[in-house]
């Protein structure tokens, strides 16, 4: 079949196109032309690659043209031809990199191996270079197709496996780099180059030539304080940056070495516990020398010497309230001296470690089953404040350890703002007199507290439970289920005053709490004394009695009865109104009296009084109505809307009006003469806040008797007037009334009652 194929070829050379038609291949061997192109491209193939063995990695542009003749004389597609040719060069670079491999993986490492590997990549970098050249060479388009720079993929180290042998190779080239302690110009294009033959990432390859780098940087750098060079430069931070630019090495990196540097050596000088002062000097030296920032120095001592200090405040704490004797103190004291931490860092790192204490003791608080148990665990806290805690920040700041007593603190500051409550019996306890106080010893510390780990209401419930603690005393049970009541000393109360310290809490909230209580305890027995809502004399003096008990000041005493007999009294108000004992005149009255009505009367109630009191003008039978007194007081006596006000008097002004009418005519029929006067001036009265058109009667008879009857009267000359309009009385109806009146025979007098015996 092979030969067959090569008769095929070597017809399709001979006869060129012709032979499609002149070979009768398909016509009596039965082949495709499918098969005819396999034949053809396959001995082209072989014929390619033969030629190709010849080319080496001298390859010049004459060769590449004497390729392309030949692959149009094979009749090869470019294709096909340009695949061939990178694989040949390909095949060629991998043979470098072959013979790199062998030499960096054989057990035997020397210096002539180390050249063998650069020499072997050097070569691939030039055999690289020559191609990339010949891509670009004016003439390329007579050049055999694929020429181009190395590529590794599809070849024998295109794998993840075989990547890390090119990493170990790039590692190689690039500690090759710096022969002086510097990286040329050149060396860096090459490992750019390198890096892209072996299809390297940049994040990779970084990584790889920074960490080469970084150790060149640390071996120059060790030389350069070793020989003095640096000490003497005139500008350190210059040396340093020229240094970093011979290496193209990044100052931000250097600056970590530098710190890295630094912390070794602090980690070295710290190993014994503390630093001495030739350490000091020494780190001082570094310091300078690597131009390192101050609060870089800070952040490295805060963190090593401050995981030391740390360890000792750790130490002294589980020692315990009973364990922090002198040995402990001393080794708290050796170390925040001996480590030269700020004082600032030292408390810090010891406020973090008590105050997790505090918390643990806070927490045992809360979970306690009653006040009296949560109120021991409080007291556990300030014993461990003031035992421990205390001792601890005076032995941190080096303060001299004395078995007295300190002096009192200058308080005034704090005594003038809380003068106004020293009457407050249980706040007047946790200021303890100064034979208390030596007899306590030292007061507990205060820098230290849970101010931000807890907020304010929880605080303040804390602070509460040991105060009422302080109040009712501890409960012992004895024997037979009986319970005895322990009375506590003023003792207590200065340790009240110390928990407030460790809660954070300012004298302004720790008054607001005992207030609250006082408040809390006054109100109970007062809403007691004052159960009718009657202040009496002798009421009043029961209230100062148990203000002084609680030693609430007179002015929130005050507020509290007031509030209490405001409440008794809005329900006594509240009942009267809606039982019609208080009118708009009690209200003015009460307002005068500085009684806030508005709170005590609800509106629909004050609206209700409102109407009661306009039914009342109009059925007052004197026929008056003041529009101002109506309309604006009374409105704004009993604090409702003017507007909805006006409504109301005007709806009931309309339908009293025709009532009016029907009642002085019923009235009149019962010769009740005075009684049908007042329904006619309820009438008027009514007409004056709704002006009415005349009234319809079925008796104009009954209308002119109404008319004289009001005549009778001797009313107001406007008034009659009116009632003339409103009864439809004509005027000359009106006169002949009127002369009638004049001449006494109106014939208006009662009929007299038959007595019946």
């Amino acid at each position: 079949m092979q030969a067959f194929q090569k008769l095929v070829y070597v017809s399709s050379l001979v006869f060129g196109d012709a032979s499609k038609f002149l070979l009768p291949w398909k016509r009596i061997f039965k082949v495709t032309d499918a098969q005819v192109d396999v034949a053809i491209r396959d001995n082209a193939q072989r014929l390619y690659a033969v030629k190709l063995n010849s080319v080496d990695r001298d390859i010049d542009s004459k060769q590449l043209i004497d390729l392309r003749s030949s692959q149009l004389l094979y009749r090869l597609s470019d294709e096909i031809a340009a695949e061939m040719l990178r694989e040949h060069m390909r095949k060629l670079a991998e043979e470098n990199i072959s013979v790199a491999l062998d030499v960096l993986k054989s057990r035997v490492r020397a210096t002539k191996g180390s050249l063998q590997v650069v020499e072997a990549l050097e070569e691939l970098l030039e055999f690289n270079d020559l191609l990339t050249r010949l891509s670009k060479h004016p003439e390329a388009n007579q050049f055999a197709p694929g020429v181009a720079p190395i590529s590794l993929l599809g070849g024998e180290y295109d794998s993840d496996r075989k990547m890390d042998d090119l990493k170990l190779l790039y590692r190689a080239y690039a500690a090759d780099c710096f022969p002086d302690g510097r990286l040329e110009e050149k060396k860096l294009v090459a490992l750019n180059q390198l890096k892209i033959i072996f299809g390297l990432g940049n994040r990779e390859a970084d990584a790889i030539l920074l960490d080469i780098t970084s150790k060149v940087y640390r071996r120059r750098l060790s030389q350069a304080v070793s020989s003095g060079d640096l000490g003497a430069a005139p500008s350190k931070a210059s040396f340093l940056q020229n240094l970093c630019d011979e290496l193209h090495f990044d100052p931000q990196k250097a600056s970590e070495i530098h710190e890295d540097i630094y912390r070794q050596k602090l980690q070295q000088s710290v190993a014994d516990g503390e630093l001495s002062e030739e350490e000091v000097t020494t780190l001082l030296r570094i310091r300078v020398l690597l131009c390192i920032p101050q609060e870089t120095v800070d952040a490295a001592h805060t963190e090593i010497c401050g995981r030391l200090f740390e360890k000792a405040v750790k130490d002294a704490i589980a020692s315990g309230v009973d364990g922090y004797d002198a040995d402990v103190r001393a080794s708290v004291r050796k170390a925040s001296q001996g480590l030269r931490l700020t004082k600032e860092a030292a408390m810090a790192i010891a406020s973090k470690a008590v105050r997790k204490v505090f918390l643990n003791y806070v927490q045992r608080s809360r979970g306690a089953g009653n006040r009296i148990e949560a109120a021991k665990e409080l007291k556990k806290m300030i014993a461990f404040n003031t035992l421990v805690v205390t001792e601890l920040i005076s032995d941190i700041k080096g303060e001299p350890i004395t078995t007295s007593s300190e002096p009192a603190k200058d308080d005034s500051k704090q005594v003038e703002e809380e003068d106004d409550w020293e009457s407050l019996q249980t706040l007047r306890k946790t200021r303890p007199s100064k034979e208390l106080e030596s007899k306590l010893g030292k007061p507990g510390q205060t820098e230290i507290t849970l101010k931000d780990d807890l907020p304010e209401r929880e605080r303040a419930d804390l602070y509460r439970t040991y105060l009422l603690f302080c109040l009712s005393g501890e409960v012992t049970v004895v024997p037979f289920g009986a319970q005895i009541t322990t009375k506590k000393d003023n003792t207590e109360y200065l340790l009240l005053n110390q928990l407030g310290g460790i809660l954070g809490l300012s004298p302004k909230e720790i008054v607001e709490i005992h207030r609250n209580l006082a408040e809390q305890a006054f109100m109970k027995q007062a809403e007691v004394i004052l159960a009718d809502g009657q202040l009496t004399k002798s009421k009043i003096d029961q209230l100062n009695e148990v203000q002084k008990q609680v030693g609430l000041p007179a002015e929130y005493a005050q507020k509290i009865i007031k509030n209490i007999t405001t409440t008794k009294m809005a329900a006594a108000i509240e009942t009267a109104v809606s039982q019609g004992r208080i009118g708009i005149q009690q209200v003015r009255e009460l307002k005068a009296a500085s009684v806030d009505l508005d709170s005590m009367i609800s509106e629909p109630l004050r609206e209700n009084l409102f109407r009661k009191t306009v039914e009342e003008i109009f059925s007052s039978g004197k026929g008056i109505f003041d529009e101002e007194e109506v309309y604006v007081k009374i409105p704004a006596d009993l604090t409702i809307d003017p507007a909805k006000a006006k409504k109301v008097v005007q709806e009931l002004a309309r339908n009293r009006l025709s009532n009016s009418l029907v009642q002085a005519v019923a009235l009149l029929r019962q010769r009740n003469r005075d009684g049908v006067v007042s329904s006619l001036n309820d009438l008027l009265a009514c007409d004056m806040a709704v002006p009415s058109e005349p009234l319809s009667w079925s008796s104009p008879e009954e209308l002119a008797e109404l008319y004289c009857i009001y005549l009778k009267s001797i009313p107001k000359r406007e008034k009659l007037d009116r009632l003339q309009y409103l009864l439809g009385i004509s005027d000359s109806s009106a006169a002949t009334l009127k002369d009638t009146a004049e001449r006494g025979a109106l014939p208006l007098e009662p009929e007299e009652e038959e007595i019946v015996f």
